[in-house]
């Protein structure tokens, strides 16, 4: 690994951008995702910034149920993102599919369509548990890098 390299690895570190998807959900994770940006947590005092554009994204934010319909369009942007890249899974919906699992719809959590690094579990997750799992997948990303270890507890409570 070159020096040049090195460099850009160890920012991405210390600014993730993350890209959010909503899957389909009640919104209630997606208020919760959106209140980190809020002045009362503000998460971009870490450097972590919402991104538009998945090819710009390091993390990967995804709430509520995967159903037929958009199971495809999660797994293109997960596809358009670079590597080395993190997948939290967000909610009760996210992580298993939630009150709707049963549904003739539903697929189910996130995993069954990408590989998910984190799991941040509640009906509605709160906002300090988002901010942890972003925490957590940034040192999934930096073990990707061959920078650090892989963290052995992938569950935010």
């Amino acid at each position: 690994m070159g020096l040049l390299e090195n460099w850009i690895n160890k920012g991405r570190l210390k600014s993730p951008w993350v890209v959010h998807f909503d899957c389909g959900s009640c919104n209630g994770c997606d208020i919760e995702v959106l209140a980190c940006l809020t002045p009362v947590f503000d998460v971009e005092r870490f450097g972590i910034i919402n991104v538009g554009n998945p090819k710009h994204a390091d993390v990967l934010l995804v709430t509520g149920t995967v159903n037929h319909r958009n199971k495809k369009v999660l797994k293109n942007i997960y596809d358009q993102m670079p590597d080395p890249k993190a997948v939290i899974a967000i909610g009760a919906c996210g992580t298993s599919g939630g009150v709707f699992r049963e549904c003739y719809n539903v697929v189910g959590g996130v995993d069954k369509v990408i590989p998910v690094d984190v799991y941040v579990p509640g009906c509605p997750a709160k906002p300090d548990a988002i901010i942890d799992g972003v925490v957590t997948a940034l040192d999934v990303v930096k073990a990707k890098l061959g920078l650090g270890e892989m963290p052995k507890v992938t569950v935010i409570d």
